[in-house]
């Protein structure tokens, strides 16, 4: 299981590039490309693309031309079936979620890579926590997670929560809460933030997304946060407690974004670009940038991910079997 002592939070899309100018960190090894590109499998502006951005524009020393080649399609497998088939010298990587690993493998019949077996794990960026929110279709005096549980159980028709997309960690995690505490929790998935505005307007009783597309609405007081997934509080949220205090500790999770490249690459470019990459993340611009937003940066060597890859895999495997979800793709 992954925790925030191990990795860091990743937060909402377009505020973390202006937090984040000018980096300029050094590869640890000579550039050995004229041209490089980081596919990321999501559109431009989202929470991962910006990301991918930002550490591109500190590996100047890496690549003497760096691109983001947006992949956009089916929840980020697009880019990892490209990449897949992509030159392994070092010159192609993607940044992707934790998700396409070690949920989607335990989910589609038919992913069109194989986790372990067509990449190599460089080093991990960043992660985030999620943040269960309720709307005013919840009475006010609802205010804990063992108070929304209790109300959910004596109002099941309207027990119903909102995620980014089915199959992914945000829907399994509603359904472990629901698995554990004894009641039904009927998803709605709205392939995007848009499960916030339905909140908002009272349609739905709750959401789970990433903090960081959830905050600036309960900071509005459009919402109301019962308790976050991360191991601790956020400090932007001080006094919303993490599921651990809320009595579900089984819950704690967070999402992580890591680099990958094609298998065949030979270990002297992962280690080469596994260099680059740390010296961009570890810098203290893109620290104190990620801080402002509750984010912790971190990095790992090829080893570590793996390992950690292989501990979320087996973690997520029995939560997605119960679940029984069968996906329409």
């Amino acid at each position: 299981m992954i925790t925030k002592r191990r990795f860091c939070s990743l937060i909402g899309a377009g505020a973390v590039a202006p937090l984040l100018p000018g980096i300029r960190a050094e590869a640890t090894a000579q550039a050995g490309h004229s041209m490089a590109r980081m596919l990321v499998g999501f559109g431009p502006g989202g929470a991962i693309d910006v990301v991918a951005r930002t550490v591109v524009e500190g590996m100047k020393s890496y690549s003497t031309s760096f691109i983001v080649d947006n992949r956009p399609g089916a929840g980020g497998r697009l880019a990892l079936g490209a990449l897949k088939n992509s030159p392994g010298d070092g010159s192609v990587m993607a940044l992707a979620p934790a998700s396409n690993f070690v949920v989607f493998p335990h989910v589609y019949k038919a992913l069109g890579y194989d986790a372990f077996k067509d990449f190599i794990p460089v080093t991990t960026v960043c992660s985030f926590p999620f943040l269960l929110t309720v709307g005013p279709l919840v009475p006010d005096h609802v205010r804990t997670l063992s108070d929304f549980v209790q109300w959910c159980k004596e109002n099941p028709k309207q027990a119903t929560f909102g995620t980014a997309a089915a199959g992914s960690m945000l829907h399994f995690t509603g359904l472990s809460l629901a698995r554990t505490a004894g009641f039904e929790f009927v998803h709605l998935p709205y392939g995007g933030p848009g499960g916030i505005q339905d909140l908002i307007g009272g349609r739905i009783a709750a959401t789970i997304y990433p903090i960081g597309t959830a905050i600036p609405h309960v900071q509005a007081k459009a919402i109301r946060a019962l308790a976050t997934t991360g191991e601790q509080r956020s400090p932007l949220l001080p006094d919303v407690p993490t599921v651990r205090e809320g009595g579900y500790p089984a819950l704690e999770t967070v999402e992580w974004f890591g680099v990958f490249v094609p298998a065949k690459t030979p270990a002297e470019s992962v280690n080469r670009l596994n260099g680059a990459i740390r010296a961009v993340v570890t810098s203290d611009t893109f620290i104190a940038g990620l801080n402002k937003l509750s984010i912790d940066a971190t990095s790992a060597t090829p080893e570590e991910f793996t390992r950690i890859m292989k501990s979320d895999f087996e973690r997520w495997r029995p939560i997605v079997h119960a679940s029984g979800f069968t996906p329409d793709d």
